[in-house]
């Protein structure tokens, strides 16, 4: 018998069974894909924390003058490499050359000026031993004659004259031995050498060897030149920010991890990075050295008030230090500012929540020109040159204050 509507669907029970077939299929992957991402996540990814929050940092050390003057040689410019000692720019040295010999000529004053103390104290005892005998025979006279005037060989004039005589000598007496004291005071204890005035004259020639030393700009550290902002011809004052030297070869990560992630992180802990200007084929590897006291925005020009009506819960970050591989650094430089992506490996927590130390060497810079051999030789020279027999005493290899020292047992120092 025919069918009575020919328009009507045909039966869907074999649709219905492909349908079902698909979303059981569907269901079998999801349920292994759920099954396959349970097992990397407990055997592999939970002990791994990363993030692509992550930048170079490292040191940009300021380069500065320290003395006042006008630049008249430029020897780098921006993006040049440089050693360590490496001449940067020279300020004109005419204005601490003046100051230099100003000093030393102080130098050599001051000397001469305690010299001649010396030799008043010497003559002073002399004096003093004038005086005395003076008046000693001033008083055997006084009483010589103060026998004869009963007898009338003295008048009592002559007498009251002698007796005056004596008053006189003994009054010089007193004046010489405060002059004396007076003159101990300013050498008691000291030599040519080490007396008060001739140290802070030598001072003040160092100062000025150290001022026309600093007219020459040096690089404190090998490095990059970065942010030169000097010019040939520019007045610069002291503290004028002139350029900037970034050591790449010591660089370091700040890595910005959520406040979420960071439970089990610790110092001591293995990091693999990847450089987005070198790629995912470059890897770095490198250790967490510390984690920051506080969170960015805590740190922030302007933190934010959290104690407002309108607050929203914001998930933190907090700058984690990482440490690269030195050899590997060498073999492909960084830039301060790079992107990174960083993961760490939290497996072994043993080690401490807050770094004890994070750099092991301090960054190296010039020495310190206070006790330059070729400035205190000259200071010793200009001595010797001005303190008279000490100056004789230096050339035949005696130092200067043992010489001075004899010069003073000589004057009579007391």
């Amino acid at each position: 018998m025919s069918n009575p509507n020919p328009t009507a669907p045909a039966p869907a029970a074999p649709a219905n069974g492909s349908r079902r077939r698909g979303l059981l299929l569907l269901s079998l992957v999801v349920v292994l894909g759920a099954i396959g991402y349970g097992a990397y996540w407990l055997l592999l990814a939970r002990y791994y924390q990363s993030t692509d929050d992550a930048y170079v940092s490292g040191d940009v050390v300021q380069i500065t003058s320290e003395v006042p003057g006008t630049v008249v040689a430029l020897h780098v410019d921006d993006t040049q490499s440089v050693q360590r000692d490496q001449p940067l720019l020279e300020l004109d040295p005419a204005d601490a050359e003046v100051a230099t010999g100003n000093a030393e000529a102080n130098l050599a004053r001051a000397v001469r000026q305690v010299r001649t103390l010396f030799a008043q104290g010497g003559q002073l005892r002399a004096q003093i031993n004038e005086r005395q005998t003076e008046l000693k025979r001033a008083q055997d006279d006084y009483k010589r004659r103060a026998g004869l005037v009963s007898d009338g060989a003295v008048s009592s004039e002559e007498l009251s004259h002698m007796k005056d005589s004596v008053t006189q000598i003994q009054a010089s007496l007193a004046a010489a031995r405060e002059q004396l004291n007076a003159t101990t005071a300013q050498i008691d204890g000291t030599t040519i050498a080490n007396h008060p005035q001739v140290l802070a004259a030598a001072a003040a020639v160092r100062d000025a060897a150290l001022a026309l030393h600093r007219a020459h700009i040096t690089a404190p550290v090998a490095g990059v030149v970065a942010r030169r902002s000097v010019q040939v011809g520019q007045r610069v004052a002291a503290g004028t920010p002139l350029m900037a030297v970034v050591p790449l070869d010591n660089v370091w990560i700040d890595a910005n991890f959520k406040e979420v992630q960071l439970e089990d992180m610790r110092v001591g802990q293995p990091v693999t990075l990847h450089a987005d200007v070198y790629g995912g084929d470059t890897v770095y590897h490198g250790k967490l050295v510390g984690l920051a006291a506080g969170s960015g925005s805590a740190f922030a020009l302007l933190p934010a008030q959290n104690a407002s009506g309108n607050w929203i819960k914001i998930v933190q970050r907090v700058p984690v230090r990482i440490a690269l591989d030195p050899q590997e650094l060498k073999s492909h430089p960084l830039r301060i500012g790079l992107s990174m992506t960083v993961k760490v490996d939290i497996r072994d927590t043993s080690g401490p929540l807050v770094a004890s130390q994070v750099r092991t060497q301090p960054i190296p810079t010039q020495a310190s020109l206070g006790n330059d051999p070729a400035v205190e030789a000259r200071i010793a020279q200009i001595i010797a040159e001005n303190a008279g027999q000490a100056g004789a005493a230096a050339d035949r290899g005696t130092p200067v204050a043992k010489a001075a020292n004899d010069i003073a047992a000589g004057a009579g120092q007391p």
